[in-house]
């Protein structure tokens, strides 16, 4: 009996992580394309600041500025604008994977899976948060 009620708990707490694991991640619409477009555009203008450690993956999907003084004074504005812009379009990214899948409630854990994907794949000498909230250099 205690094996069987055991059973069924493990069942309840894992079952959402079980449904989420059907969700299709990949999965494309004209908003999609277009989030992903904007991204994959704004990445250039990005990509030499993750390189310098000026900014970095957060551990929510998000970005940052890690370190405003590796900066230049005339570019700040610039890439605070499209640090804000690209944690706009994310949040929007995250939120539309989870309505394309037909569950809206899986908004957090979409955006859990990509903090995670988006830290896998940086290339070495970039910047990422840890679960604590700590800065590591990849």
């Amino acid at each position: 009996m205690k094996s069987t009620k055991r059973n069924f708990l493990i069942a309840l707490l894992f079952a959402p992580l079980l449904v989420f694991a059907q969700a299709d991640l990949e999965i494309n619409t004209p908003a999609i394309a277009a989030l992903t477009a904007s991204m994959e555009k704004r990445h250039a203008q990005l990509a030499p600041f993750y390189a310098s450690g000026a900014i970095g993956y957060t551990s929510d999907g998000s970005v940052a500025v890690r370190d405003a003084k590796l900066i230049a004074l005339p570019q700040r504005q610039a890439v605070n604008q499209a640090v804000a812009a690209e944690n706009a379009d994310r949040a929007k990214l995250y939120k539309e994977i989870a309505v394309a899948n037909s569950h809206p409630e899986w908004e957090g854990d979409v955006r859990a899976t990509f903090a995670q994907r988006w830290i896998a794949k940086a290339p070495g000498g970039w910047y990422y948060q840890d679960s604590s909230g700590g800065w590591v250099k990849k």
